[in-house]
């Protein structure tokens, strides 16, 4: 019963996964709709969604097995840090896993997720209404903070390279 259960949670997840890369490989399209010249869908592109699926999935597997271990540290990882271990370990060992993810347009992968992201946090908008409004100046000091570090950051970067 057990064993149903779980092969039963690991499909779903698989699925979910393949949905995600459907809509990875719908985003990806249609910008190619809008810019002709842009990351075209080759075969290698599809081989790179399979290789970020099956990244994902063993991270998955990886951070359920992890639960089981008596140490906290690992039980508590999360599993985007399991799946971007997997994914490192992987890409370090041989470049083709590199080539085939490379094959995948970057914006198209964080359009879906960043809806993702925004479909999740939507279910937590009361608990954020119940904070006080001194949040809403801690964040616009982040919001600030992070802008001017990346343009700083960005800048730097122009100067050294010499591009500006």
């Amino acid at each position: 019963m057990q064993n149903e259960t779980l092969s039963r949670k690991y499909i779903k997840l698989g699925l979910i996964l393949v949905l995600s890369l459907a809509l990875i490989l719908f985003t990806q399209e249609v910008k190619l709709w809008k810019n002709p010249e842009s990351t075209p869908i080759t075969s290698n592109t599809l081989i790179g969604l399979l290789v970020l699926w099956l990244f994902a999935f063993l991270g998955i597997i990886i951070s359920d097995v992890m639960k089981k271990v008596p140490v906290g540290f690992l039980r508590n990882f999360p599993v985007l840090g399991w799946v971007s271990l997997v994914s490192l370990i992987f890409c370090l060992m041989s470049n083709f896993f590199v080539n085939a993810i490379a094959a995948v347009d970057f914006l198209s992968i964080t359009t879906p997720i960043l809806a993702f992201a925004g479909i999740s946090v939507a279910d937590h908008l009361v608990d954020l209404s119940k904070t006080s409004w001194k949040i809403g100046i801690v964040a616009i000091f982040v919001f600030i903070g992070t802008y001017l570090g990346s343009a700083i950051l960005s800048q730097f970067g122009l100067w050294i390279t010499g591009s500006l």
